[in-house]
């Protein structure tokens, strides 16, 4: 992968977005609680931007193509933190879906990767679920 190197700047971005994703994920179990969803999306956007940097960022939210996404994911992310957790992550997660879907591909060849995750994933229900994101169809080595 010669555009996408592993370097410390991005291996802690990439563990910020994984922070964010864990804290909101509780947010969700522990009722929708308003301060574990608020710190999810702050240490996710923060992430987001360590990891690809606030130049590409910027322009990836501010893109035309995603205006609906971003609108909808920043009205999303202003309603958890002014106190609508429930509404603000539906609107939040209906924003994040228009923006990250064309990213589902390259996460699903990604988890059939991980050793222990991707013998997991090669179940036959699952395969045939994760068959329609997937953009390269061969059986993961």
């Amino acid at each position: 992968m010669v555009g996408f190197e592993i370097n410390d700047r991005r291996k802690i971005g990439i563990g910020l977005t994984g922070f964010g994703v864990l804290f909101s994920f509780l947010g969700i179990i522990f009722f929708f609680d308003k301060g574990l969803l608020a710190m999810g999306n702050i240490l996710f956007v923060a992430g987001v931007m360590v990891t690809i940097g606030m130049k590409s960022t910027i322009s990836f939210f501010l893109n035309p193509h995603n205006y609906k996404g971003s609108i909808l994911f920043g009205a999303g992310f202003v309603l958890v933190l002014i106190g609508w957790a429930v509404v603000g992550m539906v609107i939040e997660t209906y924003g994040f879906f228009l923006l990250f879907s064309g990213f589902l591909p390259t996460v699903v060849v990604f988890l059939y990767r991980v050793p222990v995750l991707g013998r997991l994933l090669e179940q036959p229900v699952l395969v045939s679920f994760f068959d329609r994101f997937r953009t390269d169809r061969r059986v993961p080595v």
